[in-house]
């Protein structure tokens, strides 16, 4: 009971730290971040995100079982994670590699997918994921890169900072090595894919 009161309070409240924050306001002392709404947030962006980290996250339940099994069977059981998981991980959970964790995300993950909205976990998402050393947030991260707000950021600028993810301490969207803008252009390329086929319709709504 305790854990359907504490998933439907963030379906409706903005969660205003997480445990990630915590630790390195802890390390860093202030943090760059400011939580904007979903439909403050450029369509192209929340699409490239998708597109970068879960491709088939309007299809599914929260877990992506053909990708568990396909990382189980080429030995990484530690990934596959969708971003409904990786949302619940960033708001409740700690960060690191432990079977514990990822035991407890499984099962946190199809409670938030059957109570959030999708368009909600994807605001959530953009709003807590960390886009640099003591950068959370899209729209801290728009500011941070590029002198703009989440709202302008452009169809590359978006890809940029998709690429960015999940592993914004060895990437840069400020002077992106090779690697990074290759990750950007595949980005760009599947970013546009899933508005054509569909994939995007369960948080694009009215959105462009």
């Amino acid at each position: 009971m305790l854990t359907l009161l504490f998933v439907s309070l963030f379906a409706l409240v903005d969660p205003p730290t997480t445990p990630y924050m915590l630790s390195e306001r802890s390390r860093l002392g202030p943090l760059e971040r400011e939580w904007v709404a979903f439909d403050e947030i450029a369509p192209v962006m929340a699409r490239a995100a998708v597109a970068a980290e879960d491709a088939d996250f309007c299809e599914h339940w929260g877990l992506d079982l053909s990708a568990i099994r396909a990382a189980i069977e080429s030995g990484g059981d530690m990934g596959a994670s969708t971003i409904s998981q990786q949302t619940v991980k960033n708001v409740y959970l700690w960060h690191g590699r432990s079977y514990t964790r990822k035991a407890i995300e499984a099962l946190l993950t199809p409670v938030v997918e059957a109570i959030w909205s999708k368009e909600r976990i994807l605001e959530v998402y953009l709003n807590v994921a960390e886009f640099d050393e003591g950068v959370f947030g899209v729209e801290a991260a728009a500011e941070h890169y590029f002198g703009t707000s989440a709202a302008e950021l452009t169809s590359e600028q978006a890809a940029l900072l998709a690429a960015l993810l999940p592993s914004p301490k060895t990437r840069s969207a400020a002077d992106p090595d090779r690697a990074t803008r290759e990750r950007a252009r595949r980005i760009a390329d599947g970013a546009a894919t899933i508005e054509r086929d569909g994939r995007a319709a369960c948080f694009q709504g009215g959105q462009g």
